[in-house]
């Protein structure tokens, strides 16, 4: 079992310790706390000086991320999930939701038995962690598609959900769907009971509506003010009900992009920390030059940050989820605690893991990331192994002893 004790670092943990260690057993936090308590450091394998980072934070968890570095969820393989995993720790993610599309039934099966498979045998130490699947559509309304396939798009189905569930061994987490659309609510009924987290999106719902779908169980809204009917002086709509309404934990996309810097801040400033969760909504493109990719069998085109459809509509992004912490800092001024909350806490309460992950504390799953003041990712470890360290840099003693 590997011995890591972080030094030196500035902690950003339940309570803030300014001068501190961490000391990693195995995968897990073992301890944490003062420097003037940290345990002899001939007892560790590597020593991680924290001296040149601003601060030492959760791993960020994105629970909205369809793919990177060439990979997507939709390809169905081994390959382009490890891609994905591989990759996120660069942007300080150290767990993720892998997140499907709109597509003909047998390609959203192979992509959730291809995960199911995946996270059985290959989620390792060192790399991003797929804590589950994110079932964006097929459940949603035409009218507000994006860049969701409109062929393919079904009315909201309990059976065809449980056959699906199934399939992934239960791994789906979170569903987006059209509560509109949900006869009787029906399927947010369900997945309430079993667990899984109701996201309104790609949806035509009025204020009322959307309300009646809370009582219902809905909790959750799918990348705000993006793909859903928006607010008006008469009617909230689905993007006013997101603003209004406390039960629901509401995603944002800061890249700028996909929302108005103020929006974000409106945002913010409506719920507050506690009610926002940031994500990337990243399709392969994410890692690579600007050119034409594949979403769901759409030609995307991707120049200067923008992934667009022929027609026009955003196809997701090719947001890093450092930058949008980063964004999200600047527009908002948003204290280190609420960041923590929005890129870590929240996911985690949402998902029912924070017993695990989510913040830094004993007993924890060892996701820890590095960050200097200016938000860049200098170090992340994924489950107690470094999986990441910027180029140029050294901040680890290995064989200390």
């Amino acid at each position: 079992m590997k011995n890591i004790i972080l030094t030196h670092a500035r902690i950003a943990a339940d309570q803030m310790i300014e001068s501190g260690y961490v000391w990693i057993k195995g995968n897990q936090i073992h301890k944490l706390g003062e420097m003037k308590d940290c345990p002899p450091l001939e007892s560790a394998d590597e020593i991680i000086n924290c001296e040149k980072a601003e601060w030492v934070i959760p791993g960020m968890i994105d629970v909205h991320i369809h793919g990177a570095g060439g990979s997507d969820v939709m390809d169905a393989t081994s390959e382009a999930l490890e891609t994905m995993a591989k990759l996120l720790p660069e942007e300080g993610t150290t767990s993720f939701l892998a997140t499907t599309i709109t597509s003909p039934k047998p390609n959203i099966e192979a992509a959730l038995e291809n995960t199911a498979k995946y996270m059985a045998k290959k989620n390792q130490q060192g790399q991003a962690e797929i804590i589950g699947i994110h079932l964006e559509g097929p459940f949603i309304n035409k009218e507000k598609k994006g860049a969701q396939p409109e062929e393919h798009i079904i009315k909201p189905n309990v059976s065809l959900f449980e056959k699906w569930q199934k399939l992934s061994n239960d791994a789906i987490k979170l569903v987006t769907l059209a509560p509109e659309l949900d006869g009787e609510h029906a399927l947010i009924r369900h997945l309430a009971d079993t667990g899984v987290v109701a996201s309104m999106g790609h949806t035509s719902a009025n204020y009322e509506e959307v309300k009646q779908a809370v009582r219902s169980g809905l909790s959750h809204v799918t990348h705000l003010y993006n793909g859903m009917s928006g607010v008006h002086h008469r009617e909230p709509g689905a993007a006013g009900s997101a603003l209004l309404m406390d039960e629901l934990m509401v995603e944002v996309i800061p890249d700028g992009i996909h929302s108005h810097p103020d929006m974000v801040k409106l945002a913010y400033r409506t719920k507050g920390a506690n009610h926002l969760v940031l994500i990337t909504d990243s399709m392969r493109a994410k890692c690579l030059k600007n050119g034409t990719y594949d979403l769901g069998g759409q030609e995307v085109q991707v120049e200067n940050g923008r992934a667009v459809l022929e027609s026009g509509s955003l196809a997701g992004s090719v947001l890093k989820l450092s930058e949008g912490r980063r964004n999200m800092q600047q527009w908002t001024k948003a204290s280190i605690e609420e960041l923590v909350t929005m890129t870590s806490v929240n996911p985690a309460k949402e998902l029912g893991i924070f017993n695990s992950k989510g913040s830094l504390a004993e007993g924890k799953d060892a996701d820890i990331v590095l960050v200097d003041e200016e938000g860049d990712i200098l170090v992340t470890i994924c489950r107690g192994e470094v999986a990441f360290q910027k180029p140029g840099h050294s901040f680890i003693d290995v064989n200390a002893k």
